[in-house]
């Protein structure tokens, strides 16, 4: 029996994907203002749809969610419309791809909200640092606390939202509980100090997460939903007081839903500690019993290791899918890699997002 590999397929939901080269949520900035995808986007994840699944970049589950400009949304029909181009783009060359649902919470600023109002958040806690507007960088606001009959407006945004991504043609969506973002907000207990049915104890901590993945669920069905969680990330200011008990109990209560996989970055491991007592993502492999997808810096010889080893599925690659194209074909062939250029990685034209060649070229 040969040993599992990058390209051995595998069968995720209703999908079997020819190969384990997943491309990672990468945020490009490069939508309309009004956050519809258009043709530079089109044609960007149509050169990635050799991975064995495509990850879109963030996409806010509305109004109140954008955190950064020239982000996509994914709550009204123009939108619908720019991502229908994108997936038929992508499935006319063979690909897949999932939408990830996305609400950044505290870490926007007025001037991305609509009105110039707060953002919202679990609690009341500014988090270090600065929001990118379209101003140039600004100092995060302290947010505004989320009334408890707000949540269940929360909760139907990414229920609508994950609707829109089937009609938009995705063969699923992921939903977006890492980085610091709204979800993670609720999560760890250095962002949550709340003292009602949605803060303090582990369980209702992860309360709201587990109420949108009903509802998303309710709205795909399983089998066509992700989610992907940072355990040790300390990105956007994030802390909790035992990562390892936290992630353990949200993993566990996450295993009563049949998903279609789990996805956790490992992000974090370069300064251990940071986000609180450290501890090994790729622990909470053996308390998931379907398909893992691992992330976090990881190159050929290290995906091959962890997916022989049995410790992942599935292995998501972000800044090698920025600069290559046709990453699974150059891995396939042992091929060198184009290098990438970060001064291109967020705003611009097609110069360091389309340009790059590709094998072919």
């Amino acid at each position: 029996m040969s040993a599992i590999d990058l390209f051995s397929p595998l069968a995720v939901g209703r999908m079997t994907l020819p190969n384990r080269v997943v491309m990672a949520p990468l945020t490009r900035n490069r939508s309309t203002p009004e956050g519809v995808p258009r043709a530079l986007n089109v044609e960007y994840y149509r050169q990635r749809a050799g991975a064995g699944l495509i990850l879109t970049e963030a996409t806010c589950v509305s109004p109140t969610a954008v955190g950064y400009p020239l982000t996509p949304g994914i709550w009204n029909e123009a939108q619908v419309a720019g991502w229908r181009a994108v997936t038929d783009a992508v499935h006319g060359a063979g690909g897949r791809i999932h939408c990830q649902l996305w609400h950044v919470g505290r870490v926007s600023h007025p001037d991305l909200q609509p009105g110039g109002i707060a953002p919202v958040a679990p609690s009341a806690i500014a988090p270090a640092g600065e929001a990118f507007t379209m101003a140039g960088p600004k100092p995060f606001v302290t947010p505004r606390a989320l009334a408890l009959e707000e949540l269940p407006g929360i909760v139907a945004d990414y229920r609508a939202a994950a609707a829109n991504a089937l009609a938009a043609g995705f063969d699923g969506v992921e939903v977006h509980a890492a980085n610091g973002y709204l979800l993670d907000q609720f999560l760890r207990d250095g962002s949550n100090r709340r003292d009602d049915a949605y803060g303090g104890a582990i369980d209702r901590r992860a309360r709201l997460l587990m109420e949108v993945m009903a509802a998303v669920v309710d709205a795909c069905g399983a089998d066509r939903v992700g989610v992907r969680l940072s355990p040790v990330q300390p990105f956007n200011d994030m802390r909790d007081s035992d990562p390892r008990a936290t992630f353990s109990r949200v993993v566990d209560l996450l295993g009563d839903f049949p998903l279609a996989y789990l996805h956790v970055t490992e992000v974090g491991r370069d300064a251990p500690g940071a986000a609180g007592p450290f501890f090994d993502p790729l622990e909470l492999r053996a308390r998931w019993r379907g398909v893992y997808m691992t992330n976090g810096g990881y190159d050929q010889a290290r995906a091959n290791a962890v997916l022989a080893a049995g410790r992942a599925d599935l292995v998501a690659f972000g800044v090698p899918f920025l600069a290559n194209p046709d990453l699974p074909e150059r891995y396939r062939r042992g091929a060198p890699l184009n290098a990438p250029d970060p001064a291109t990685f967020y705003g611009g034209d097609a110069h360091g997002y389309t340009d790059y060649p590709a094998l072919a070229d």
